[in-house]
């Protein structure tokens, strides 16, 4: 027999964590590694337990299932994530996986699906619950991103870009991308020539358009 699948838990509700936690207790082959409540506290629950995959909810206290995932995987780049959530929008999915989820389940499915969930990322391959991967595949993958007369914004530019309609300044921006603040004014510039924008206005109506604020709008 194999390693056990070390799994780690984020939800910020005490009692959807025990419920989780008896689930996978439960299955052979699979440890729970720990459990968190807050994003800040799954990011350094990943970094200090290493486990093979994290369920993570998308409504937390303090920043969005959707960011904390991005940190999970910044702390822990060989932790798969799977997102357990009750938001059943395709937005949600495409954000998800955009930031480096490998799975998304429906919590109203979570007692009969988490286990194969969990496995199956664990295993490499992504996991979508099912009536959700069949929506995406008829509205096609991928996610929305902002294009104009200069051609589609790149990833680091769509990032650039959901700083500035988030209202941060050049200096907040490259403190979280680690990086100058120059390489963001240049980014800041790209994404103008590429949108055919001039003001902070039009550029916050171009990331809500393409739904780049939606983690924002989470309860």
């Amino acid at each position: 027999m194999g390693k056990p699948i070390r799994v780690a838990l984020c939800d910020d509700h005490a009692m959807v964590r025990s419920g989780l936690h008896r689930i996978l207790a439960e299955e052979p082959g699979i440890e729970v590694a720990g459990e968190a409540g807050t994003a800040e506290e799954a990011a350094e629950l990943a970094r200090r337990t290493r486990p093979g995959v994290l369920v993570m909810d998308l409504g937390l206290p303090d920043a969005s299932g959707i960011a904390a995932t991005a940190a999970v995987r910044q702390a822990s780049p060989d932790t798969r994530v799977l997102v357990l959530t009750a938001h059943s929008d395709l937005v949600y999915l495409r954000r998800a996986f955009a930031a480096g989820a490998s799975g998304y389940l429906l919590k109203e499915a979570a007692d009969i699906e988490l286990v194969q969930a969990v496995r199956t990322v664990a295993s490499g391959r992504q996991y979508v619950h099912p009536t959700l991967g069949a929506a995406a595949l008829h509205a096609g993958a991928g996610t929305d991103r902002p294009a104009g007369p200069g051609g589609q914004l790149s990833e680091r530019e769509l990032e650039v870009l959901r700083g500035i309609a988030r209202g941060h300044t050049n200096a907040e921006i490259a403190a979280v991308l680690h990086v100058s603040v120059r390489t963001i004014e240049t980014h800041r510039t790209h994404i103008q020539q590429k949108l055919g924008t001039r003001t902070r206005a039009e550029l916050v109506e171009r990331a809500r358009s393409a739904h780049l604020l939606v983690d924002d709008e989470l309860p």
